[in-house]
């Protein structure tokens, strides 16, 4: 029987080397703790990002396709916006807190841009938004700079973040699948990774 050794020898598994799996969601001590650094050192557009990535709960291509204009009404940032998920198709609606607003006007006016411009532009000419792979690697920095390991996070820990939150404090699984935009209730379990928890807990207040 023949073997190509070449294919063998060349044919490196993608993921060799690298942690695959769920990535973790941020705790609220990350959150605090990133949002001091990028305030002190004053990276508007990397604040006003993080911030609007933790209330919309959207998924990184979603997130930097924002336009100006999905976000505010003229010189006002909404306290609400509605977007089409590239992925679903589905419309899903979130939040804009009074710290996003802040963030998000400040980067508005230092950027210039308005109406149907991209709300997180590229400095890349190519692109006119920034990239999924460019808005990762300030992920990992972001990380690294309050001494976490930047493996053991990607983009769709900011998405997790606020809903993981959620969950642990309401427990309404309904809410977070509106908020996710998610079809089904099972991609919702799934995704937060949360049954065997819950499970375990609810086991821990029963002394027989």
């Amino acid at each position: 029987m023949f073997t190509n050794t070449t294919t063998s020898k060349t044919n490196t598994p993608w993921n060799k080397g690298r942690l695959i799996g769920q990535k973790s969601p941020l705790s609220m001590q990350d959150v605090w703790s990133i949002r001091m650094k990028l305030r002190n050192e004053s990276r508007t557009r990397d604040l006003a990002l993080f911030n609007m990535a933790l209330d919309s709960k959207l998924r990184a291509c979603d997130l930097l396709n924002l336009r100006v204009s999905d976000a505010s009404n003229g010189e006002e940032i909404n306290t609400r916006a509605t977007v089409l998920q590239q992925k679903t198709g589905r419309p899903v609606q979130f939040e804009i807190t009074r710290k996003t607003r802040k963030s998000t006007s400040a980067w508005i006016e230092q950027a210039g841009v308005m109406g149907s411009d991209f709300l997180f532009p590229s400095r890349i000419r190519k692109s006119q938004h920034l990239s999924t792979r460019q808005h990762s690697r300030m992920l990992s920095s972001w990380m690294a700079s309050i001494g976490r390991d930047p493996t053991s996070y990607g983009t769709h820990s900011m998405r997790r973040t606020k809903a993981t939150l959620l969950y642990r404090r309401t427990k309404n699984l309904r809410a977070i699948q509106l908020l996710l935009g998610h079809s089904k209730l099972d991609s919702t379990v799934r995704y937060l990774g949360i049954e065997i928890d819950d499970a375990l807990e609810m086991s821990e207040q029963i002394d027989v």
